[in-house]
């Protein structure tokens, strides 16, 4: 059956499956061995039904099964924890908003979800199987059918095995003397989780999930692949249920099962130190021993997961000295953890953490997780995340490495003198004496994340104030690094000379080592720059080493800086880069460099707030650029409109992919641009009207002045400076930063009289819109020395409810326009009334283009 063959696992998935639960070389613990029985549960042939009429409801979701065969999985633990249907079903799933609504029709072509499906694949911790009961009916053909689906189901286990096991692990014993397994061996009410996989009539194999201890419980979502070859996960929707806001004690420890890893949740476990000892053994191993210390905030778990690249291998878990178990679990294909290398690793406690415990864990592993790119250039983390990492909360780092003679290490944190003990058990091995060298960094501060970069450097310097800006960079740029195309030159003889024959020249391959002192001078600029708005620079010193590619990473106090940002301007001719891209690599250490305050120091809480860092330090990279080379800094921001109106091959606008609040989800295979050109290009748009209008109002009194500082404050970098003060070494929500900027509001932002911003929020930052603004029947009248004007504003090609702060000129006789106020369009169609200088003929929308409107 063709169904059969679309509900199979695809090739590369299996065998990634086959190798996540590999034959043992130790005997498995018992949760190991709990584990691999989820991985692979079949079938169950004494439990194959006839279905009718049976239906399954979650909050938001409704699945009915109209008429097949079902078949229940074996017991695990005394507990049915899947099932596998056959027949006609149909599912049900209504998204709570617009947002999500619009994001469902993207990939599926209808805001409500509503689906027939031939085939079915339930994973489930609950009572699931006892929701179905009233449906069943006696069994036909249960060999055939066992026969037909059992090794589906059996790849398909995989999947959820981890999820399932957070539950069962912590499943009392079984009650003496009690015969029901079911009532022997009772779960947490709270802890529901289903995962159905569903074989669409039109659109083919798709997942829903349904998880009470997730951030987000509800989500749809499909892996496709992208027309280039590439597999995404596309997240149709994500949402929490109205139940979940009121049922917090239901969010435990478990690991992110679901694809878009959406959920964000108060960590219940928290990382308060890590001390790393790591030899690292170029080019590409990595041997390391960590110890964390961990505060329990919310106890009743023994599961804790973590993060690690999946070319690590966990040789040993400790708590408190006591060897434990773990378990090294695959990405699912397609997701954020599978493309940047990582997996999941869960530690088994002995016993379930209580509330005010504090708990030593010592991970000991080792792999390949260092990449190679040319002579001297390595890339650390090329292959996923170097040590075992439960998130973004801010963490105490202390740090040592060991490393061969003739490399430089950079990492996070401060440099400590080497007469000065290494914090772990582990020694430098006396054989090694001469041969290694040994390094040690601690961060300044609590930071969320920690790295390290090695290569075969020629150090830059700079000095910003007290702040040391250190540059490495190699001699060369990496292997594949594009060569500059040659040249032939044809010189023409003189008549009396013979012909001389044509010149080939070549330009000399870049090498960063000679720009290495002039970006670590561009990058002190920038920081003397952001100091003098937004407060002291967060660390002593900054480090900014060589990476290969086209992306650069900020780190606390390190920036992995891209091979393209230590091009000269004449080695960026000579690649023949267009403007705007030339503009842009000459702004990646500004952009890094503003991250150290935006991402590090004020960190984002949720993948919905991740855009305000990428945006904001975008913003003030370019905040740089405009007092330089304003136009520079509008040739950018034109690039970014014109970037959100492209079209692809479907005709569909980058913009529709989302607003900048759905994170990572832009990532898809619909718009595997849609990322960059929203969080960074839209995201760095709403910054600069945000700037604009506070500008705007502020324009009256000149602005203010802060006493004791050189710098005349607009209203814009104030709010900057309140946001740093306030939430410094702390995750903020998008909320928490519109109100720092509402909290000084000018009268003529208070749309309806509201000192807030809900409207930008709703309208901008939750929207898509590139919205068209034209005037309509505009009248002046004069009477005495004043002029009135009225008239309407259009917004067209939007969304009916947005709202739009717009700056309205006035242009008399001369040419000069004058600002002369705000009008809020509100909708299709507004009306507005002004008092304009004598003279005035003629009204200008926007002439300054501070609105992200449609290209003209």
């Amino acid at each position: 059956m063709a169904a059969a063959v679309c509900l199979s696992i695809p090739s590369s998935l299996r065998a990634q499956n086959a190798q996540a639960a590999p034959a043992p070389t130790r005997p498995p613990g018992p949760a190991e061995a709990l584990y691999l029985q989820l991985s692979s549960t079949g079938l169950d042939a004494s439990r194959i039904f006839g279905v009718r009429g049976a239906s399954l409801d979650r909050p938001s979701i409704h699945i009915t099964l109209e008429d097949g065969t079902i078949g229940f999985t074996k017991d695990v633990l005394g507990k049915i924890t899947g099932a596998f249907f056959e027949g006609d079903g149909e599912v049900l799933l209504v998204p709570p908003n617009d947002v999500e609504r619009k994001s469902m029709s993207l990939f599926t072509g209808m805001a409500i979800l509503e689906e027939r499906f031939s085939t079915a694949y339930f994973r489930f911790n609950d009572n699931t199987a006892a929701e179905l009961q009233p449906g069943l009916r006696a069994p036909q053909d249960a060999r055939d059918f066992v026969t037909h689906w059992d090794g589906t189901a059996r790849n398909l286990a995989q999947a959820d095995a981890m999820r399932l096991l957070a539950t069962l692990i912590e499943m009392p014993p079984v009650v003496r003397g009690s015969t029901d397994p079911a009532v022997a061996r009772p779960t947490d009410p709270e802890d529901r989780m289903l995962h159905a996989r569903l074989q669409g009539n039109q659109l083919g194999v798709f997942d829903i999930f349904y998880d009470s201890t997730a951030g987000e419980q509800v989500e749809a979502g499909q892996a496709k692949r992208s027309e280039a070859g590439n597999m995404y996960y596309d997240v149709w929707t994500s949402f929490s249920t109205p139940y979940a806001a009121r049922n917090e004690a239901a969010q435990k420890d478990i690991p992110q099962t679901l694809p878009a890893e959406t959920g964000s949740r108060e960590d219940p476990i928290l990382v308060r130190r890590y001390v790393i000892d790591a030899h690292v053994n170029p080019p590409k191993e990595l041997d390391a021993e960590v110890n964390l210390e961990l505060d329990v905030r919310r106890g009743g778990s023994r599961f804790l997961v973590f993060e690690l690249s999946r070319f690590l291998k966990v040789n040993s878990v400790e708590a408190d000295g006591t060897a434990v178990e773990f378990i090294h679990n695959p990405a699912a294909e397609g997701t954020r953890l599978a493309r940047s290398g990582d997996d999941l690793v869960a530690v088994i406690l002995p016993e379930p953490a209580i509330k005010g415990q504090k708990i030593r864990l010592r991970f000991v592993y080792g792999g390949e997780v260092i990449a190679e790119a040319g002579k001297g250039l390595l890339y650390v983390g090329a292959r996923g995340i170097w040590y075992p990492n439960r998130g973004m909360a801010m963490t105490d780092f202390d740090l040592t490495f060991h490393y061969p003679p003739g490399w430089t290490l950079l990492a996070t944190g401060r440099p400590v003198a080497l007469t000065q003990a290494p914090a772990t058990s582990a020694q430098t091995n006396p054989q090694n004496a001469g041969t290694e060298q040994l390094a040690r960094w601690i961060s300044e501060r609590p930071i969320p994340v920690a790295g390290f970069n090695l290569g075969k450097y020629v150090r830059g310097t700079a000095q910003a104030g007290n702040v040391t800006v250190e540059t490495y960079a190699t001699a060369g740029v990496e292997r594949d690094f594009p060569q500059a195309p040659s040249q032939v030159i044809h010189i023409d003889p003189k008549p009396s000379q013979p012909q001389i024959p044509p010149v080939v020249m070549t330009p000399p391959a870049p090498s960063p080592a000679r720009n290495a002192t002039a970006v670590a001078e561009a990058t002190a600029r920038a920081i003397r720059y952001y100091s003098d708005r937004f407060g002291p620079f967060p660390y002593s010193q900054l480090a900014l080493t060589q990476l290969p590619g086209p992306e650069s990473q900020g780190w606390p106090g390190l920036v992995f800086l891209s091979s393209y940002a230590f091009l000269t301007p004449q080695e960026r001719v000579d690649l023949h880069m267009n403007p705007e891209n030339t503009l842009l690599g000459e702004l990646v250490p500004a952009h890094e460099t503003a991250h150290q305050w935006w991402g590090d120091l004020v960190a984002w809480s949720t993948y919905r707030d991740q855009w305000f860092s990428e945006g904001l330090a975008n913003y003030c990279s370019l905040m740089l650029l405009q007092e330089s080379n304003p136009a520079g800094f509008r040739q950018i921001m034109e690039k970014y409109r014109n970037d959100l109106a492209s079209e692809n091959k479907h005709g569909n606008f980058t913009k529709d992919a989302g607003p900048v609040t759905l994170g990572a989800r832009l990532l898809s295979s619909h718009f595997p641009e849609g990322y960059e050109a929203i969080s960074y290009g839209r995201a760095t748009w709403l910054f600069h009207m945000l700037r604009s209008m506070l500008q705007d109002a502020a324009a009256e009194d000149g602005g203010k002045k802060d006493p004791g500082r050189k710098i005349v404050e607009e209203p814009f970098v104030r709010s900057l400076r309140k946001l740093r003060e306030r939430y410094e070494g702390k995750a903020i929500s998008t909320r928490e930063l519109l109100d720092v900027f509402a909290e000084d509001l000018p009268k003529s932002l208070r749309y309806e009289g509201k000192a807030s911003l809900d409207w930008f929020l709703d309208g901008w930052i939750n929207g898509t819109s590139l919205p068209q603004l034209e005037l309509q029947g505009v009248k002046f009248v004069t009477k005495g020395n004043t002029t009135i004007v009225s008239g309407l504003i259009r917004q067209k090609n939007t969304a009916e409810d947005l709202v739009t702060s717009v700056p309205v000129y006035a242009l008399s006789s001369g040419r000069t326009s004058v600002f002369v106020g705000r009008v809020f369009a509100d909708g299709v169609e507004s009306s507005f009334r002004l008092s304009v200088p004598l003279g005035t003929h003629k009204l200008l929308l926007d002439p300054n283009e501070t609105i992200l409107t449609a290209p003209k």
